[in-house]
């Protein structure tokens, strides 16, 4: 059980269970091939989502945007968040538009945000985020500045409890439609990094190095 999060009220999928999934590592499998994460939570009763790029590392996601933007103020004063991060596969076409849907991988993840103030731990949280984006990339860089590290805001999210949702697979029709002379079927989607592109300014000579030559291709 230790493998899985504990079912509560708060994570339980109830609809479509039989989708849902509570294994820790279907759960990072989803968060760590995502590169953006909608962030949920409350402000003044109201129901605020942003998205925002993050890293994962253990039980704790961390989150990043500008010190003085309005989400991280806001992150810093709440004491519940919700996160997603989704992947569509494919359309799921059916012989009934209620049959109709789509193949897809989600993550949904309540925990407890705090705001890195320390330096070294906050650098620290900016490399995970880095290494999420752009593996590899963080030691060709130069050191981070110190008004960079101060102008950065990264609130660390503690994984409370999470679940995924997973649908693959050809329509599920009723039995009667099947008899229904209209094409079925999957039309898969594939999110792909393509090809890199140089910056105007480059240096004459310079090349890519291998760590961002790998990324060219790479399916999300």
């Amino acid at each position: 059980m230790h493998d899985e999060y504990p079912i509560s009220k708060q994570n339980e999928v109830r609809q479509l269970r039989q989708k849902a999934t509570y294994d820790k590592a279907s759960v990072k499998s989803v968060l760590d091939s995502a590169l953006v994460a909608s962030v949920g939570f409350v402000q003044d009763g109201q129901a605020v989502v942003v998205p925002m790029i993050y890293g994962r590392e253990g039980e704790t996601i961390y989150l990043h945007g500008a010190r003085k933007a309005r989400i991280i103020r806001l992150l810093e004063q709440t004491d519940r968040v919700c996160l997603n991060v989704t992947h569509v596969d494919g359309i799921v076409f059916a012989r009934s538009a209620f049959n109709s849907s789509m193949n897809y991988r989600s993550a949904t993840v309540f925990g407890t945000p705090s705001l890195i103030e320390e330096r070294d731990e906050k650098v620290r949280a900016m490399r995970v985020i880095s290494e999420h984006t752009m593996p590899g990339r963080w030691d060709e860089l130069r050191e981070p500045q110190e008004k960079e590290i101060k102008m950065t805001g990264v609130i660390a999210v503690d994984i409370d409890s999470a679940s995924a949702k997973i649908s693959t697979g050809m329509p599920d029709d009723e039995d009667e439609d099947y008899d229904i002379p209209i094409w079925a079927g999957v039309l898969p989607l594939q999110s792909s990094f393509t090809t890199l592109q140089d910056d105007d300014r480059l240096i004459e000579g310079v090349e890519p190095s291998a760590v961002v030559r790998a990324l060219q291709g790479k399916l999300l």
